[in-house]
């Protein structure tokens, strides 16, 4: 008897597995970024939350040049410049304030933030370094998920971007597992160590492309610029596919909380004691765990279908969040403080939501585009997280100030307790956003249903 033919290819697989390597150095970084910009470098709330939003909105606004370029050099290709970039991005966040250090402008203690470098411009030295992470970072968003689609039929299209999904999640629970492991042993010169350990990912994701990754995938290469011009134009101008990202940008202004808003809430709140790397962590794991069931039991839907549940899980996540810090903070609920307790329960919620909207979101996306620009449609597909970063990280930044303001600032812990009396407002915010989203999600979809009833009468 023959061997039966898999239905992945050995380029699906390796484009999985560097995937993982990829989210597991991002997150690992992501996760404390703003914890990094300030302890380190000594930003404030605003600041930092400015600089991490114009991080992460790049690295989803680039994708949509960098995937019609990747459709022209080719996905090898573009995948060699990318993790060659990260590596010296991340090798970069280390070494930066380490060469500070060695010239006497900063100095670090073991649990508190470092002195120096308040008043020193020197400390915008780490924008250049943030920008490679970004242009490599942003090949990979389009290419790897290209990948997928142009390994798969529309058939198994949805079980492949599952399979993705879940290696995306393996990442990210990974990377954020050391953190709190290098915060206990370093205090906040972990927040520097960390991002060797990313950089060391992202080496290995380099290795594994150079001597592993061949597809024989090749449509769409050795375009001309103006081709790529002409397809970037339309699907720039493709109206359903740009409401649909306006829409789902609420779905993320909430879920990019997890690296903008809840590590400062959760420290502030529940104490230096408090594991928010750990708590996020809870978001991968929840994905793993439930993401092939929810595909399985939503493949007899619509995408929209799908997403429209996950929407009006995200109301519920926030408000769950918020209630932690109505609790009696006296007392324990399985021995954690109430606000870290209702902070991973509502992490839970905001995981499921995660499985029924973005595998399906990405398919959705991967069957509007053409032979030979999945990397074009791909990229593109991104841009719903540029909006939700500039939004949702600014947000962050200035209801942190207002509601959740840094302990350091006061005189006396009974004044800052009077400041940060309302802290659980800034979940009701996203909530209220959480919600205005899925109800115009359920608008879309019946104008759309509407638009093609008319199209086909």
């Amino acid at each position: 008897m023959g061997k039966t033919k898999s239905q992945w290819s050995k380029a699906f697989w390796v484009a999985n597995v560097v995937e993982l390597f990829e989210r597991a150095a991002y997150y690992g970084v992501f996760i404390v970024i703003t914890l990094y910009l300030s302890r380190i470098l000594g930003f404030n709330d605003i600041q930092a939350a400015t600089i991490a939003g114009v991080f992460s909105a790049c690295l989803y606004l680039l994708p949509t040049f960098a995937g019609a370029i990747a459709d022209k050099i080719g996905f090898r290709n573009s995948m060699l410049l990318a993790f060659s970039l990260l590596t010296i991005g991340y090798a970069g966040l280390g070494i930066f304030p380490t060469l500070l250090e060695s010239a006497g402008l900063v100095e670090y203690s073991m649990t508190t933030k470092f002195t120096g470098l308040l008043e020193n411009n020197l400390r915008y030295g780490i924008l250049p370094i943030m920008a490679l992470i970004v242009i490599g970072g942003s090949f990979i968003k389009s290419v790897i998920s290209g990948t997928v689609a142009k390994e798969t039929t529309p058939e198994n299209r949805a079980k492949g971007f599952s399979i993705f999904y879940s290696m995306v999640n393996i990442g990210s629970f990974s990377g954020k597992t050391i953190v709190k492991p290098l915060r206990e042993a370093m205090g906040n010169e972990g927040l520097i160590t960390l991002n060797y350990f990313s950089a060391t990912m992202t080496f290995l994701a380099l290795l594994a492309i150079w001597f592993f990754y061949k597809s024989v995938q090749h449509s769409g290469e050795g375009k001309t610029f103006k081709q790529i011009g002409q397809a970037l134009l339309k699907v720039c101008t493709n109206g359903r596919l740009i409401t649909l990202i306006i829409i789902i940008t609420g779905f993320w202004m909430v879920q990019h909380q997890l690296y903008a808003t809840m590590p400062k809430y959760v420290l502030r709140l529940a104490g230096e004691g408090a594991s928010p790397s750990w708590y996020a962590n809870v978001n991968p794991l929840v994905v793993v765990l439930t993401v092939n069931l929810v595909t399985q039991l939503m493949r007899k839907r619509t995408a929209l279908t799908s997403m429209t549940v996950g929407m009006f899980i995200m109301p519920v996540s926030a408000l769950c969040m918020a209630y932690g810090n109505v609790l009696d903070a006296g007392q324990t609920m399985l021995g954690m403080h109430p606000v870290a307790f209702m902070m991973v329960v509502g992490i839970i919620f905001q995981g499921l939501a995660e499985t029924f909207i973005s595998p399906r979101f990405l398919e959705f996306f991967s069957l509007q585009a053409p032979k030979g620009e999945e990397g074009l449609y791909l990229g593109f597909s991104h841009l719903h997280s540029f909006l939700s970063s500039i939004l949702g990280f600014g947000l962050s930044g200035f209801l942190l100030s207002k509601y959740c303001p840094e302990p350091a600032l006061f005189g006396s812990h009974e004044e800052w307790l009077a400041a940060s009396a309302n802290a659980h407002y800034i979940w009701y915010y996203f909530g209220a956003i959480a919600l205005v989203s899925a109800f115009a999600l359920i608008a879309y979809g019946k104008t759309v249903k509407w638009l093609d009833a008319r199209k086909a009468a």
